[in-house]
Parts: structure tokens; sequence; C-alpha cells
């Protein structure tokens, strides 16, 4: 669950039981917090909980800054990254594309051969994520070479069918289980959790 901004969010889920949580460290997102406002949300977090840096085109220092004063677990880097600027850091970390065929992915990824999985999110001109729309995901390559996270306008109403659709290692949600972009509600947050549960 991505674009944490609020303490009762994360809280949540906690409850529910989730894997990572994404705060969001780009100041041209609606879902923007600072080290200072992060360091108040993961004052608590559990050690299984992973928390997810998510960073667009960032300078060294300012990723340097966070890793120093944050408990972050994995770095997501969303925007037009190098793979060797994304290993620089020596850090766990995920490459986000905006897949548009499936050749393209299958480049994209290999690229990345040493990203802890692709998150695939929907391209977009204005946004870095957080767009609320799908992408055609029938350009999922059967045979990724790392494992993938899908991503993009994933609600308690599709997820169901995307996982059946691409069997993707996980799934990352941001503005489908928002009220308003960085405030989580948490009946949706419920329902998105019971969605993929009703699976098993």
């Amino acid at each position: 669950m991505c674009g944490m901004t609020r303490i009762e969010d994360i809280s949540h889920a906690i409850d529910l039981g989730v894997d990572a949580i994404g705060l969001i460290f780009y100041s041209k997102s609606s879902r923007y917090i600072d080290i200072k406002k992060a360091t108040l949300l993961l004052k608590n977090k559990p050690p299984f909980l992973n928390a997810v840096a998510v960073l667009v085109n960032p300078v060294p220092k300012d990723v340097h800054s966070i890793l120093d004063e944050i408990p972050i677990d994995l770095l997501q880097f969303h925007g037009d990254e190098s793979p060797e600027f994304c290993q620089q850091f020596n850090k766990p970390f995920i490459k986000a594309i905006q897949p548009t065929s499936t050749p393209q992915i299958t480049q994209q990824t290999s690229e990345f051969l040493q990203a802890q999985a692709i998150l695939m999110d929907t391209p977009s001109n204005k946004a870095r994520g957080g767009t609320g729309l799908t992408f055609d995901w029938s350009i999922i390559p059967q045979d990724a070479s790392r494992p993938y996270i899908l991503a993009g306008g994933l609600n308690q109403f599709n997820v169901n069918a995307a996982i059946r659709a691409t069997h993707p290692y996980a799934v990352d949600v941001c503005s489908g289980i928002e009220s308003l972009p960085g405030i989580k509600d948490h009946a949706k947050m419920d329902e998105f959790v019971a969605a993929i549960r009703g699976m098993e």
C-alpha cells in the first residue's frame, strides 16, 4: 500500500497484514512527505513490515539522507534512473517502468537484473504513479526475467481479476484505497485485502 501520509493509515495496514508500505519522497506528488514526517510515521514500525522509499530522479545526497535517518528497507525508483544509479546505494531496490509493449517490458527488465523486482505502472505524461488508471495487462511477458509488481488503477473491484490475469509477484495500490490523495479509506483497504484473500 503506497502513498502513506498518516500514522492511522499505516496502523490499519499493519492490522491487515500488508507486506509493505510506500512513502513518497517526490515533491511534485500530492502524497509527498519529507524526512521529518517519515520519521514520525515509522517511529513504531514493526520488524516484518517493509518500508519503501519512493523516489523520482533523486540526487544521490537526498537518497543517502533518507537512508541515514529513516528505517527504510527498500528503495523504489520511479523515474528515469539508470541501473548504475540504482545500484550505487547498496540497498535492495525496485525499479518502476511504464509498460507500453511486450518487447519494451522485456528490454527494460533485462537492464535491471540487480533489482529485487520490477514495478509495472500505467504510463502517464502527467504523473509518476497514482493515476488511478490501468494498462493493458496482456502485454506483460509470460517469462519475465525478474519478479514483477503490478500497479496502476488497482482497487477492490478489479484486483482479483488482475491477479488471475497476470499472476504477479505482488500488487501495489495507492489511489484505489483513498478518499483523497494521501488519505486512505479504511473500508476500501479492508475490501482490497479481502478481495485478495478471497482467492486463497
